[in-house]
């Protein structure tokens, strides 16, 4: 049938087989497209909410965005959940069948509690490289008893089945990125569930889940850790990212966002700083770089990121 062209499509319950598992069962003859939540836009067409350059000039179109906006950071774009008035208990739901289907069942894993433990710890480290040994010491230091090696494997069913998504440090050695990178859930509302007051960690998150829907898993997006560190780094678009919930005028937040973009842009190439705010909306020049500071809300609605990701 697929020397005869004809386009097969298999649907169903993926409790049982990993994405690996069909590709190793179907051998060449299929490529992978990797579904995520809803985007910004797409949740706002969800709410039946069409964007155009009138709203987004209008006072009372943009007021609409940023209250949709905030509703979009705090809990996510699952579809099932995007009409519901109780977001909460429709994204619990979902994270049970991830967590209790497509890991703990799938895994037969046999303790439950130092994997619960673990995603909660992962969720408090969002934005920050994390190590096999420095997670199983934090979830040691709770008083759960787990080896370097089960903490390892537990790692990698959470990103197997699509729940926690890493990203490795661009000039880290090769031992480096694969045992140190930061990890991000594939869905905001997961961070809500598993931290109190996530709202910088959101941010965030909801950037690295933007970048990499549209560049992809295969090493095409990274951050830069040397003696400073850039959240987020395209080395295909030469462009550098920082994510700062509140920018503001405080000479200390903005060297250090700033100082870090320099240090980065002389040993990397970089055409284009962007820094991501909650609601900023400005340009900063320094020694030769012009940073674009942007809205969240703004950037997402960028057409796939066309705007300042060209």
């Amino acid at each position: 049938m697929a020397d005869a062209q004809t386009e097969i499509y298999i649907a169903g319950s993926d409790a049982k087989m990993q994405s690996v598992q069909v590709a190793a069962a179907l051998g060449s003859r299929f490529f992978t497209v990797n579904v995520f939540p809803l985007n910004f836009s797409e949740y706002l067409r969800a709410k039946g909410i069409e964007v155009h350059a009138e709203t987004l000039a209008s006072t009372t179109g943009k007021a609409r965005i940023r209250r949709e906006f905030s509703e979009f950071l705090k809990f996510g774009g699952l579809p099932e959940c995007a009409q519901l008035p109780n977001k909460l208990e429709c994204i619990n739901s979902v994270f049970q069948k991830i967590y209790l289907g497509d890991i703990i069942v799938r895994n037969k894993v046999t303790n439950a509690l130092p994997l619960r433990i673990l995603l909660k710890k992962v969720a408090e480290s969002i934005g920050q490289p994390v190590s096999f040994t420095r997670l199983t010491n934090l979830i040691q230091s709770t008083g759960i008893k787990l080896s370097k090696n089960t903490c390892i494997s537990y790692l990698q069913y959470v990103c197997e089945s699509c729940l926690v998504l890493p990203i490795s440090n661009i000039v880290g050695k090769l031992q480096d990125r694969e045992s140190n990178p930061k990890y991000y859930f594939v869905d905001n509302g997961f961070i809500r569930l598993l931290k109190t007051d996530p709202k910088a960690d959101q941010l965030e998150n909801l950037v690295a889940l933007h970048l990499l829907r549209l560049y992809g898993f295969n090493d095409r997006v990274f951050f830069y850790r040397r003696d400073s560190e850039v959240d987020f780094y395209l080395p295909e678009k030469e462009t550098a990212i920082q994510v700062c919930v509140n920018l503001g005028t405080d000479p200390k937040t903005l060297a250090r966002e700033v100082d870090a973009l320099e240090k980065m842009s002389k040993e990397m190439s970089v055409k284009r700083c962007v820094i991501v705010t909650m609601d900023e909306e400005r340009t900063l020049k320094a020694n030769g770089l012009a940073i674009e500071v942007v809205p969240a809300w703004k950037w997402l609605l960028t057409e796939d990121g066309s705007g300042l990701l060209p």
